[in-house]
């Protein structure tokens, strides 16, 4: 395959993105047998102003019996995007980078790290199963995303215009707005017009084509 000019960083997304139609909370929820608590705290979190930390709040709540079991099952089940890891493994081939922000949990999100991930940064939470509260500054937000991209640009000598960011809603904006290179992945109506390449499917493959192509 064709290389790509110069080394870039890739910077993911994953509830909406890498997860096709669901997210981690979600997921986690399915295996807790809480899947309408969740819910409505989405719809509040999306349509009704509820902050991040919040929202990890109540969901702590809700998941008080969770085990690295559930975790598991959670991750395992969860309905990825095909061709993750091949995507990776090409990028990390040709020299580029590849890391995933989210705001959902650390406990999940740097379970990517074994699918060849260089940098895995979701908010942090306590140790699973549960003995500690909810830390609320350790929960991001979408300007946290603009924030770590910036510390990972410095750590693998980068700039922002060397970025490629994948993402599907708003929480993706702030990000999409100083990168310029952006692919909204089955993304809503917010994202689509803020991104310079837009695709609906159900592999990473195809979306990665549509930088790689590009950037040849």
């Amino acid at each position: 395959m064709t290389t790509l000019r110069g080394r870039r960083l890739h910077l993911f997304d994953l509830d909406g993105t890498l997860i096709r139609g669901s997210a981690a909370a979600v997921e986690i929820s399915r295996q807790l047998g809480v899947s309408a608590e969740i819910e409505k705290l989405e719809q509040e979190f999306l349509l009704r102003g509820l902050t991040p930390d919040e929202f990890a709040v109540r969901a702590h709540a809700l998941w008080a019996d969770l085990t690295p079991e559930h975790v598991t099952a959670a991750f395992e089940g969860a309905p990825w995007l095909a061709g993750i890891q091949e995507v990776w493994a090409e990028l990390r081939a040709e020299g580029d980078h590849c890391a995933v922000i989210s705001l959902s949990p650390d406990f999940f999100v740097e379970r990517l790290l074994d699918w060849g991930l260089d940098a895995a940064h979701g908010s942090r939470w306590p140790a699973v199963p549960f003995t500690e509260p909810i830390h609320r500054p350790g929960i991001l937000d979408a300007s946290a995303k603009v924030r770590i991209a910036g510390e990972l640009c410095a750590r693998f000598g980068v700039e922002t215009a060397d970025c490629v960011a994948y993402g599907d809603s708003m929480s993706d904006a702030e990000l999409f707005a100083i990168v310029p290179e952006t692919v909204a992945v089955n993304a809503d109506h917010h994202l689509v017009d803020l991104a310079r390449h837009r695709y609906a499917g159900g592999d990473l493959r195809e979306a990665y084509e549509l930088v790689r192509k590009n950037a040849a």
